[in-house]
């Protein structure tokens, strides 16, 4: 990490998705954090035939997806079906604000690949590897 103190004693930091800090995998998915400035940023990558009812929630155990998400979608397509039933697809550029109770699953023969600002502290922490 590369840091440079300022002039006002805060200090600038510098992380990559390249080195993460900790990485999860789950069947068909990863998810790489990096923790900066006293927030911590996932990348997930959902390879196609992801779907988080099959391979996430046997790890959670819950119902449907109970972490909120506050994502920007960089590739692929992520289906989303909330729990009130409203279904929509995320596509690259989007950025989307998803409260607790939702399934998800990858459209298509592309990955997924979405950087989460909100939700992914606890998510997968069943299959933890930190760096």
């Amino acid at each position: 990490m590369a840091q440079a103190a300022l002039a006002t004693g805060r200090t600038a930091e510098l992380k990559s998705f390249g080195t993460p800090d900790e990485v999860r995998e789950f069947p068909s998915g990863r998810l790489e954090l990096i923790r900066v400035g006293g927030a911590t940023i996932g990348r997930a990558i959902f390879q196609p035939g992801w779907r988080w009812a099959t391979s996430v929630q046997p790890l959670a155990k819950t119902r449907s997806c109970e972490a909120p998400h506050f994502q920007y979608h960089v590739a692929g397509v992520l289906r989303i079906k909330m729990d009130d039933g409203a279904e929509f697809d995320c596509n690259p550029g989007d950025v989307s604000l998803l409260p607790s109770g939702h399934d998800a699953w990858v459209v298509g023969d592309e990955a997924a690949v979405v950087v989460d600002f909100q939700g992914m502290l606890d998510y997968a922490t069943a299959n933890r590897h930190v760096a």
